[in-house]
């Protein structure tokens, strides 16, 4: 078994990328040409290379032809998502949504002008506008 240390420091750029499409691929399953055009590689011999660095890394294994994932790790940006069934979501996803229907509940519950309701308000507004800028900012940072 490899340390989560090499594999930190090998699970980067194209294959990083690679073993993204692996954890979105249906089952955790995917053929060399098929990660060639979904991750846009020039050549199979290339998908392949990077398959085969995720075999020697302990992450996949080659079964017929075809790459199956068997381990999932955390490591560098994949630390900021979560799988929900056949997703990776951002982690802030989940909160941003809960504010913003929070949110919603208390602007339409709104009734007062008091100093304390819109202070609640303002913190609302804030804390669900951060919640969304750090969701998105983390998805762009996706591999």
């Amino acid at each position: 078994m490899v340390d989560e240390e090499k594999i930190a420091s090998e699970l980067r750029g194209n294959t990083l990328r690679t073993y993204w499409a692996l954890l979105n691929s249906k089952g955790g399953v995917i053929g060399v040409r098929e990660l060639q055009r979904l991750v846009g590689f020039s050549s199979s011999a290339l998908a392949a290379y990077h398959l085969n660095k995720l075999v020697e890394l302990g992450l996949a294994r080659n079964v017929g032809g075809d790459y199956q994932l068997t381990r999932e790790v955390r490591v560098g940006v994949l630390k900021q998502f979560m799988r929900l069934g056949a997703f990776m979501l951002p982690r802030y996803l989940f909160y941003a949504a809960m504010f913003t229907s929070l949110l919603v509940y208390y602007a339409m519950h709104f009734e007062s002008n008091s100093f304390h309701s819109l202070f609640a308000l303002i913190f609302g507004v804030a804390g669900t506008a951060i919640l969304w800028y750090e969701t998105l900012r983390i998805w762009r940072q996706r591999p």
